[in-house]
C-alpha cells in the first residue's frame, strides 16, 4: 500500500465524515418539521434554519461519491452496483427531500401540508438506509472473486444492519434537534431541548446493542481491537457529552458533540474495514483491499494537487456561510386581523 492510497482512504472517510456532521442536523430538522413543530409557523420557522446551508451540505456527499470513483474505482463500481437498490431508494428519499423546500414555499396550505410530510419522510429515509448499506458493509457481504455481489434480503437487512440504521436514524434526529436548539427562540426552541434530553436515554440503550452486534458480528474486534474500543467509547462518551450540555443550555457544545458522535461513527466504520475496502463474507481472500481497488499512482497525484489547490477555497466558503447565517430564527410573526 502506498502513502497516495492510505491518504485517499482516509480522505474519503474525512468526506463522508463532514457529509454526516453538516447534512446530518439538515436530516434532523426536515424530521422535526413533523416531529417537533406543532403549527405551520414553528414549521416554517425550523425550514428556515436549514434554508440557506441545506443545499450545500449535500455537495459533501456527492464529492465523497466522486472521490470514491475517481480514486478507488473497483471499489465504487463493487458498491455501487451491490447497493443499487439501497442506493436508488436514497436518491428517491434526497429527490423528493429537494424538491419538498421549492413546492412548500409556493404551495397553499392544503397542499404546503403534503410537502411538510415529504420533507420529514425523505429526510427519514437517507439516514436510514445510509445506516443499513454503511452497516451490512462491515458485517460482511458475499462478494466472489470477480468483486461481484451475490447478495439476498438478509444479507443487506440483518440484525447488525437495521440496529445500525435505526441507530443513525436517531443520531441525525437528536443532532438536528440540538441544531434548532442552537439556531431558534422560542417554544421550538425549549421543545428541542426537552425532546433532546429524554431521546438521548433511548440512544444509549440502542449504542449498547449496537456495540454488543458490531463486537459479536463484524471481526473488528479480531482486526482493530484497540482501534475499535477507543471509537466505541468516543460514540457513547460524546453522546454523553452532548445530553449534559443539553441540560447545562449550552446548545453549541451540545450541537458540536453530537456532530462529533456522527464523526466517531464513521470513523470507527473505517478502522474497521482497513485494510480493506470490502469484506467478503464468502472468503476473506475475495474482500477488496485498498492497494487492488485503487486508481494508479500518477492519478491519485494528480487528484492529490487539485485537492490541495481547491480544498482551502471550499472550506473557506463553508466557513463564511455559516457565519453570514449565524443569527438565531424567530418565529415568524403572525399579523393581526383587522
Amino acid at each position: 500500500m502506498s502513502f497516495l492510497q492510505l491518504l485517499w482512504f482516509v480522505l474519503i472517510g474525512v468526506l463522508f465524515a463532514g457529509f454526516f456532521f453538516l447534512d446530518g442536523f439538515d436530516y434532523g430538522v426536515g424530521m422535526a418539521v413533523e416531529t417537533l413543530a406543532h403549527n405551520e409557523s414553528e414549521r416554517d420557522q425550523l425550514v428556515r434554519t436549514i434554508g440557506p446551508v441545506w443545499d450545500a451540505n449535500e455537495v459533501w456527499l456527492i464529492t465523497a461519491g466522486g472521490a470514491m470513483f475517481a480514486s478507488f474505482p473497483y471499489w465504487y463500481a463493487s458498491l455501487f452496483s451491490g447497493y443499487y437498490l439501497i442506493l436508488m431508494i436514497i436518491l428517491a428519499g434526497l429527490i423528493i427531500r429537494g424538491v419538498s423546500f421549492e413546492f412548500r414555499k409556493n404551495s397553499p396550505m392544503p397542499q404546503k401540508r403534503i410537502w411538510d410530510w415529504a420533507l420529514a419522510i425523505g429526510s427519514a429515509i437517507v439516514p436510514f438506509f445510509l445506516g443499513i448499506m454503511f452497516v451490512s458493509m462491515i458485517h460482511g457481504m458475499p462478494i466472489d472473486a470477480n468483486g461481484n455481489f451475490h447478495a439476498g434480503f438478509f444479507d443487506y437487512f440483518n440484525w447488525l444492519s437495521v440496529v445500525g440504521g435505526i441507530a443513525l436514524l436517531l443520531l441525525t434526529y437528536l443532532h438536528g434537534i440540538n441544531y434548532v436548539a442552537l439556531k431558534t427562540t422560542g417554544p421550538v426552541q425549549e421543545r428541542a431541548r426537552n425532546y433532546a434530553e429524554f431521546l438521548y436515554w433511548i440512544l444509549y440503550a440502542g449504542e449498547v446493542v449496537f456495540a454488543l452486534l458490531l463486537i459479536f458480528m463484524t471481526d473488528f474486534m479480531a482486526v482493530h481491537p484497540v482501534g475499535t474500543i477507543i471509537m466505541l467509547v468516543l460514540i457513547v462518551g460524546f453522546s454523553v457529552l452532548a445530553q449534559a450540555e443539553t441540560f447545562a443550555g449550552h446548545e453549541l457544545v451540545a450541537f458540536i458533540s453530537s456532530g462529533l458522535t456522527l464523526v466517531s461513527l464513521v470513523v470507527l466504520i473505517f478502522i474497521g474495514l482497513f485494510p480493506r475496502v470490502l469484506i467478503s463474507s464468502i472468503s476473506p481472500k475475495y474482500s477488496i483491499l485498498i492497494q487492488n481497488a485503487s486508481s494508479t499512482e500518477y492519478t491519485l497525484t494528480v487528484m492529490t494537487i487539485a485537492t490541495c489547490c481547491l480544498l482551502p477555497f471550499v472550506l473557506a466558503y463553508t466557513i463564511w456561510a455559516y457565519w453570514i447565517f449565524r443569527k438565531r430564527i424567530a418565529m415568524p410573526a403572525i399579523p393581526e386581523v383587522k
